[in-house]
């Protein structure tokens, strides 16, 4: 399992922390799981607009797909006029998963 982990910070002047996650629910998360190799995200969030998303996939063939397709910038532009910065990008091997389960929030 691989794990890309994207670094955003949302200006909260321009939009909320909360209306974030929401269109990142309604705008990302579907279209998310229907990537080949998607296994799930966690989001993570501050109340001043600090976000990590870390999305997991089956193999790392699976999470690149996404950069070289376009689908990755795609989704990112869905919140350029409220970032404060360019959003960092790492890609990992989970080497350890435990006790994760699926939570709606």
């Amino acid at each position: 399992m691989f794990a890309r982990v994207t670094m955003v910070e949302i200006d909260p002047v321009r939009m909320s922390p909360a209306a974030a996650v929401d269109r990142f629910k309604q705008q990302v998360l579907p279209e998310l799981r229907q990537q080949a190799g998607y296994e799930g995200a966690l989001v993570l969030s501050t109340p001043e607009g600090k976000g990590i998303l870390i999305s997991l996939w089956s193999t790392q063939e699976a999470a690149e797909s996404t950069v070289s397709s376009g689908y990755y910038e795609a989704q990112l532009a869905k919140f350029l006029t409220v970032f404060r910065a360019a959003p960092g990008r790492g890609q990992y091997e989970v080497v350890v998963a435990e006790g994760l389960t699926a939570v709606t929030a």
